[in-house]
């Protein structure tokens, strides 16, 4: 392997990455959408507007980002979205300074596994899908 090509084992690693990161937001997207109830009492718990709109557009953009992930298409964009909403909900939904004491570790594990997802979408937006994606094949 040379350092500065992309090797076929890369492109796969990409495309597992991707995957993963469907198999994150996918399901919770998806979960959003059929228990919006559910979501909007969450959401409504932390004092934001508007919690039934929040749920929808928040299982919205977790659904349609995991798709265009996992095929590959606008993966820069659909990257840096999902860390910017992974980043917010860190902060808004996992604020592990203000949990109460019986709360506070499970609050800190979650978020600092949102900054982790959050960087590993950055770095995908950095390189790119790789060549097993829509993007790839449109390049050739």
């Amino acid at each position: 392997m040379t350092n500065m090509t992309m090797t076929n084992f890369h492109h796969a690693l990409v495309l597992i990455g991707r995957i993963g990161f469907a198999a994150l937001f996918l399901p919770s997207g998806i979960g959003k959408l059929v228990a919006t109830g559910s979501a909007a009492g969450f959401i409504a718990s932390k004092g934001l507007p508007l919690p039934q709109v929040l749920a929808i557009v928040s299982g919205v953009v977790e659904v349609v980002g995991a798709l265009m992930l996992l095929v590959g298409w606008r993966t820069r964009w659909a990257a840096l979205g999902l860390a910017a909403f992974t980043l917010f909900a860190a902060v808004l939904f996992h604020d592990y300074w203000a949990a109460p004491t019986a709360q506070v570790m499970f609050q800190r594990i979650s978020f600092f596994k949102n900054l982790g997802i959050a960087g590993g979408l950055f770095v995908l937006a950095a390189f790119g899908p790789g060549r097993l994606s829509l993007e790839g094949r449109e390049r050739g």
